[in-house]
C-alpha cells in the first residue's frame, strides 16, 4: 500500500513531458466532433419530443380508445376466456 502511494505521489510530482508550444491546444477535428455530437443530441431530443406528443395524456382503463377496447387488459368477463379458447388448456409456446 505504501509503495503504491509513493509511486502515485512521485508520478504526480513530476513535470509534464512534451510541453511544446502546441501542447494542450485543441484541433479543428475536436471542434468538428463536438459539433457533430451536439447536432446528434439535438436530433434525438427533437425526435423524442415528436414521439411523446403522440402519446395519450393518461392511460386510464376506464375509458379506453376504440382501438384499445378489445385489448386483453381491458376485456371484461371471464379472464380464462379472454384468449378465445373454450376451456382447453394451452401448451406453453403454442402461439
Amino acid at each position: 500500500m505504501i509503495d503504491t502511494l509513493t509511486a502515485v505521489v512521485t508520478l504526480l510530482a513530476e513535470e509534464p513531458r512534451n510541453t511544446g508550444p502546441e501542447f494542450g491546444k485543441a484541433t479543428p477535428l475536436g471542434l468538428l466532433i463536438t459539433v457533430a455530437l451536439l447536432i446528434g443530441t439535438f436530433a434525438l431530443v427533437w425526435s423524442m419530443n415528436r414521439h411523446l406528443r403522440k402519446l395519450p395524456e393518461s392511460f386510464d382503463r376506464e375509458h379506453p380508445e376504440p382501438d384499445q377496447a378489445a385489448d386483453e387488459c381491458t376485456v371484461e368477463g371471464d379472464p380464462d376466456r379472454a384468449d378465445g379458447h373454450q376451456g382447453q388448456p394451452r401448451e406453453p409456446g403454442s402461439g
